[in-house]
């Protein structure tokens, strides 16, 4: 049931109208429960009669799509042949969910699984070892079998020691195992284990998280737990030993873990396919030890987690003390299991079975990805009374990675645009300090330096790597704020002026494509406001030299400024475009929107953005590189196509703008989200076969600036509306009914 409630709130989170979610209920004949709106139907498996019934209902109503089953054997012990009966009779899609996948099964097992499998559209397992075991055990196809892991929440990875405070374990080395408590956990391994691990750990404290399993309760009481607290006293635990003897909260749980310094997992089952347990523990980055059931040998490779044997407590120990002693390992084993679980988000999940219900389904169900609401915490997060931090471990701050001019450009306009969108006062004073490192970085020669070190001071960076483009961005951003002098603060803008006025005077002599490009949009917005002749003349100059390289440069089948498309490639027909705007001049219009088009070509395939690889740029005549994107060339290319669409008018640049934001939130080719909704930050780059969740400066401005430019469309277009919490696009609804 909390799986079933996890994906069905995670599937309404991320496609809001997409498809709509009702809820059929299992029960056993003894309950009635008062269920909430979601749940359209409830159905007792006890009733041999009721099952083609209920089959009956679904194919009735027309609103029904798809048949999505949440599957366990004991739910239907002793009317395995009613359950296919269900089946048989219904007439819409199928899918179905194994919970529990039985290696070499008895007859029995194995003609019933046949069955169901051969009935079902599609079969979702929750491991690879799962559906290896279904192809060659059961002789399920492999077509039919979808494996969609068991989803994790993302979490803030709040720091442990203010945790530990806050639930009364200050200097503690806390263990921990949690869910509904049964015998088949074998926690007495672990109670076994504690005399040994205390004697090099007197610091140890074990906490067993969760009530007793209500089935359980229900036969056998609480026998279990009453073994359990007397195996306590009888090893003297007392001190060591917390049972949190509570069905917890989702948020309490996920702090109880991040709090946590080793997760244990000792189940005795080896036939155990799956555990949402120490899926969890690893996605709040906890070290994990489990038994070898088949989803830890699968989820704990490579250096993510350790293996011990079943019920082996002298293991266990010897395990646990070697990680105690060695913090190193533990922080590299944590780091290890998050790239291990990123994938397996509940937010990737929703993704995996929309994508799986689109292709089943005989209706038209276009995925729609709900766009998240404004979330400024994880720049406020990486930004200190100096200014905008460099680089992030995972989602905290790594102040020795110093600043940047390039990131605190960045993150004044950001900010700019959101005060622009909400006049939210709290705004001014980060705009200030973004403004203020600007100046900070500008020399009295009237240019700027990149790089600063957390001591404040410039570094050798500055000496050895070519400042052009950061000197652009400044401008850029200098010229944005000038713009909104109407609503920002008279002094701010005024010494925003001088500064810019400074830069201006070395403009002339930049020649690197990029900081051209930069400048030119910065020159623009400033022109906005101060309508100078001389801005202007600023502007045909540089836009001038683009043209030239434009013409030196292109071809037939390569409409482009340079013989490669590198970073950042939608900021030069935009600058352009800015230059006609500016101008008037119709050669900057004619070649922005060609060279535009020609780029809109190059990375937009099969409904998807693919921007260029920052592994090897793309070289005319040659092929591109397939993986290897960073957020900040689909921010780029958001920020290019709105100017192109408020411009021309064109319905396939908004088109491709909604396709280029829906990047970030997973429809990308590892089909798993870039922006982090838990923190408000965005991972650092999509490689071929994982996703970087390093959630620097860069990564987090470039999603808010792609965020705050789509906003203006959210309301303000007729095939665009706003769902809910922010959503793209009405599409047709369907109904997924989901059974568990």
């Amino acid at each position: 049931a909390t799986y079933s409630q996890d994906i069905i709130k995670a599937l309404k989170n991320k496609f809001g109208n997409s498809f709509h979610i009702s809820v059929c209920a299992l029960e056993n004949g003894i309950e009635h429960f008062q269920y909430p709106e979601e749940v359209k139907y409830s159905f007792n498996t006890c009733n041999p009669k009721g099952y083609i019934a209920l089959a009956n209902k679904i194919n009735a109503d027309a609103e029904f799509s798809i048949v999505m089953i949440e599957h366990e054997f004991g739910f239907y012990a002793g009317h395995e042949d009613d359950f296919l009966q269900f089946l048989y009779h219904l007439s819409k899609p199928v899918c179905i969910s194994f919970h529990t996948v039985l290696p070499s099964p008895h007859e029995a097992l194995l003609t019933q699984v046949k069955r169901i499998s051969a009935i079902c559209q599609s079969v979702v397992v929750m491991t690879r070892n799962a559906a290896d075991i279904l192809r060659q055990d059961y002789n399920v196809p492999e077509h039919k079998i979808e494996v969609i892991h068991h989803g994790t929440h993302l979490v803030p990875h709040l720091d442990k020691i203010t945790l530990k405070k806050r639930f009364g374990l200050t200097g503690k080395k806390v263990l921990s195992t949690f869910g509904l408590l049964s015998s088949g956990k074998r926690i007495e391994t672990t109670l076994d284990a504690l005399p040994s691990i205390i004697r090099h750990n007197p610091s140890v404290v074990f906490l067993i998280i969760g009530k007793t399993h209500p089935s359980i309760v229900k036969n056998e009481g609480e026998a279990y737990r009453r073994m359990l607290e007397e195996k306590v006293k009888e090893l003297k635990l007392q001190k060591h030993v917390r049972f949190v003897n509570y069905y917890l909260p989702l948020a309490d749980l996920l702090n109880y873990l991040q709090l946590t310094d080793i997760y244990l997992f000792t189940s005795g089952d080896p036939n155990q396919a799956v555990s949402g347990t120490f899926s969890y523990a690893m996605s709040c980055g906890c070290c994990v030890v489990s038994t070898p059931i088949a989803h830890a040998r699968e989820m704990l490779k490579d250096g993510a987690g350790m293996i011990v044997d079943f019920g082996n407590a002298d293991q266990l120990s010897e395990t646990v003390n070697t990680l105690l002693k060695d913090e190193e390992l533990r922080k590299n084993i944590s780091l290890n299991a998050l790239h291990q679980i990123a994938s397996t988000a509940w937010e990737n999940s929703a993704i995996a079975h929309a994508r799986l219900f689109e292709k089943i389904s005989r209706t038209d169900m276009p995925l729609q990805y709900t766009i998240p609401v404004l979330n400024l915490d994880h720049l406020k997060n990486m930004t200190n009374e100096f200014g905008l931090i460099q680089f992030a471990r995972i989602n905290q701050p790594d102040l020795g990675s110093g600043f940047t001019l390039d990131d605190n450009a960045r993150a004044l306009i950001a900010m700019c645009k959101h005060f622009e969108l909400t006049h939210d006062e709290d705004d001014l004073e980060y705009i200030q300090k973004y403004f203020s490192f600007i100046r900070y970085c500008m020399q009295s020669e009237g240019y700027f330096l990149n790089y600063i070190d957390e001591q404040k001071r410039y570094t050798v960076q500055n000496n050895s790597t070519n400042l052009a483009d950061a000197n652009g961005r400044a401008i850029w951003a200098l010229g944005y704020l000038c713009s909104l002098g109407a609503i920002l603060p008279q002094k701010l803008v005024e010494d925003a002026d001088v500064i810019i006025q400074q830069a201006m005077m070395r403009v002339n002599k930049m020649y690197s494509t990029r900081a051209m490009a930069f400048s030119i949009k910065g020159l623009y917005y400033y022109n906005i406001r101060k309508k100078s002749y001389a801005v202007i003349s600023l502007i045909s100059t540089l836009a001038n030299r683009l043209v030239q390289m434009y013409r030196h440069e292109s071809d037939k089948g390569w409409e482009w400024f340079e013989s490669y498309l590198t970073y950042a490639n939608s900021l030069l027909p935009e600058a352009l475009l800015c230059a006609h705007l500016s101008t008037g001049e119709i050669v900057y219009k004619d070649i922005a929107k060609v060279s535009f088009d020609f780029l809109l070509n190059q990375t937009f395939h099969d409904g998807t953005i693919r921007v260029v690889s920052n592994k090897s740029w793309l070289h005319k005549g040659k092929e591109a590189e397939r993986y290897g994107e960073q957020p900040i060339d689909v921010a780029y290319t958001i920020l290019a196509l709105s100017k192109f669409y408020d411009a021309f008018g064109v319905e396939e640049y908004l088109d491709k703008m909604q396709k280029a934001f829906n990047w970030f939130l997973g429809n990308n080719h590892l089909r798993q989200v870039i922006y982090n909704p838990c923190t408000g930050g965005c991972y650092d780059g999509l490689e071929e076969d994982h996703v970087n969740l390093n959630q620097g400066a860069e990564s987090t401005i470039s999603y808010l600036l792609a965020r705050l430019t789509i906003e203006k469309y959210l309301n303000n277009h007729p095939t665009v509306h706003r769902h809910g919490e922010h959503e793209i696009s009405a599409p047709r609804q369907a109904e997924v009914a989901l059974a568990r």
